[in-house]
């Protein structure tokens, strides 16, 4: 009984953790946002500002999310654009709100 009470909390904490995570970090359709002025997201070929800047996103641009992977702090996501799915890279999560 105790193991089995043990093994509920473990997983309502995992769980709990999974609720705080970034919004972006669900997969599902997301929208950019956060961006000011003409600032664009930069789709990467890659997670990671080190990898090769594929197209611009401005606000408001529907992305499906593939996932999300947390690197050195930013949470970078596999996205593809909605209406070109074979368009695909990685954005920061940071700019990404669920839909």
């Amino acid at each position: 009984m105790l193991q089995a009470t043990r093994s509920i909390v473990a997983l309502a904490a995992v769980c709990a953790l999974a609720a705080i995570a970034s919004p972006a970090a669900a997969t599902g359709t997301v929208e950019v946002s956060g961006l000011t002025g003409d600032e664009m997201l930069k789709l990467r070929s890659g997670p990671g500002t080190g990898y090769r800047v594929i197209v611009g996103l401005p606000n408001g641009a529907i992305l499906r999310n593939h996932g999300c992977d947390r690197i050195g702090g930013t949470p970078w996501c596999k996205v593809s654009l909605r209406e070109v799915r074979g368009l695909q890279g990685y954005v920061s999560g940071h700019y990404l709100k669920e839909r």
